[in-house]
């Protein structure tokens, strides 16, 4: 009994680590779209509303100090952080959208990442 028991620990600390390592994974492509909003963002700095701005921001800081939590096993630290990252880009995405005249090449950028974190949040919960 003590051996299933222990084979069991053993495979549920493997499916852990299997979720925790694709939550890093899919995190690192979210760095790369969220990398690649902010350069849009400064590119067309002339045309972007401050909220959006603000927003690309705060994603991107967001995002610098989330790399660290996003490197341990801490799925519930995971979790809060992609949480309040995908809340931040509902108020970018909205920005967007409210925006007149918007460089599509932003508007394209900030909708992956909404996106990404919307269905990465969604897998998490």
């Amino acid at each position: 009994m003590a051996v299933a028991k222990a084979h069991l620990d053993r495979v549920a600390k493997q499916l852990i680590t299997l979720q925790s390592s694709e939550i890093q994974k899919r995190f690192s492509h979210i760095q790369q779209s969220i990398s690649e909003a902010t350069r849009s963002c400064q590119s067309a700095q002339s045309s972007v509303p401050q909220d959006l701005k603000s927003c690309v921001e705060e994603l991107n800081k967001q995002c610098q100090s989330a790399q660290s939590v996003m490197k341990t096993q801490d799925e519930d630290r995971m979790r809060q952080c992609i949480d309040k990252m995908e809340e931040i880009g509902d108020r970018a995405e909205r920005a967007c959208n409210t925006a007149g005249n918007m460089d599509g090449e932003l508007k394209r950028a900030v909708s992956t990442v909404h996106s990404e974190l919307s269905d990465l949040r969604r897998q998490l919960h």
